[in-house]
């Protein structure tokens, strides 16, 4: 059962780890070598990550796509990792991109959000606009979870749709000022931040400081750090000005940094520095 506000449970675990969330994308084609590269190995390769990462990092970020892949046996494996993640003390992520409306989405939002899931947050999708990321919203608030809304991907297309322009500003600006009051009336008693998030990437660092200040109370998911491009110093500013209210994503460069024997020590050194890097951006 979850208990305390989401926003302020990830900020006490980033206090005593790090704003890194690693994301686990796993490939069967890709599994290092040892592993089988069966269901089974994607099983043991994401807990082999876990356990190499979980004093680290504050979050993983399974992406669903890469265990739908897998049928049903791709289904108990994310459940099962979701669960022995937070065993961890790690919060989960479930990066679903989920959307709809009416029922359908409050299907989804219950699939995922219900008080007793082994996630902790949800990214879900603006398309369909306000009726179709309320029921998410009501849905985390009143579970303890929360959802991160696509703001500003950090793919190289994106713009084609968030930069359209949209009166005197982009769409994507317009749907920042959206975002920010979806989630005013939710915030953590402990730390003013909203159970209500954005994903903001580290690809567009101008856009990423402009978005935190039509945010201000949003909690932030960042991609694109690492194999991606984005740098420690493009990522902090998206982080509020003391220094929280955010966390970076990394999948590749953590959970690929070595396809031998050594992978697990490989992601770990790959999250330490990670971490270092932004911890030394953090405190400038």
């Amino acid at each position: 059962m979850t208990s305390s506000h989401f926003a302020d449970r990830l900020q006490a675990r980033i206090a005593d780890t790090s704003p890194v969330c690693v994301g686990l994308d796993p490939q069967i084609r890709k599994l290092p070598s040892g592993l089988d590269h069966s269901p089974e190995g994607v099983a043991q390769f994401c807990h082999g990550i876990i356990d190499a990462t979980h004093d680290i990092a504050a979050c993983v970020k399974p992406n669903l796509a890469f265990f739908e892949l897998l049928g049903w046996e791709g289904m108990k494996i994310f459940w099962d990792i979701c669960a022995y993640a937070q065993s961890k003390k790690l919060l989960v992520i479930a990066d679903g991109k989920r959307g709809d409306i009416g029922s359908t989405a409050e299907a989804y939002a219950e699939g995922y959000l219900h008080e007793n899931a082994a996630v902790d947050a949800l990214t879900v999708h603006p398309y369909h606009g306000s009726d179709g990321i309320r029921p998410f919203i009501d849905v985390a608030a009143r579970n303890g979870k929360g959802v991160y809304v696509l703001v500003k991907t950090s793919n190289a297309s994106a713009g084609e749709l968030q930069d359209l322009p949209c009166g005197d500003e982009a769409v994507h600006e317009h749907l920042a000022q959206l975002v920010e009051s979806w989630g005013a009336a939710h915030f953590g008693p402990k730390t003013n931040l909203s159970c209500v998030g954005a994903v903001v990437g580290a690809t567009y660092p101008e856009e990423l400081k402009y978005l935190r200040t039509l945010m201000p109370h949003c909690p932030f998911l960042i991609p694109g750090y690492g194999a991606q491009g984005g740098t420690a110093a493009d990522v902090a500013r998206g982080f509020i000005p003391d220094g929280t209210g955010a966390v970076v994503s990394a999948s590749r460069s953590i959970i690929q940094a070595s396809g031998g024997s050594d992978w697990q020590d490989a992601a770990r050194k790959a999250a330490e520095t990670m971490a270092a890097e932004l911890r030394k951006v953090l405190s400038a």
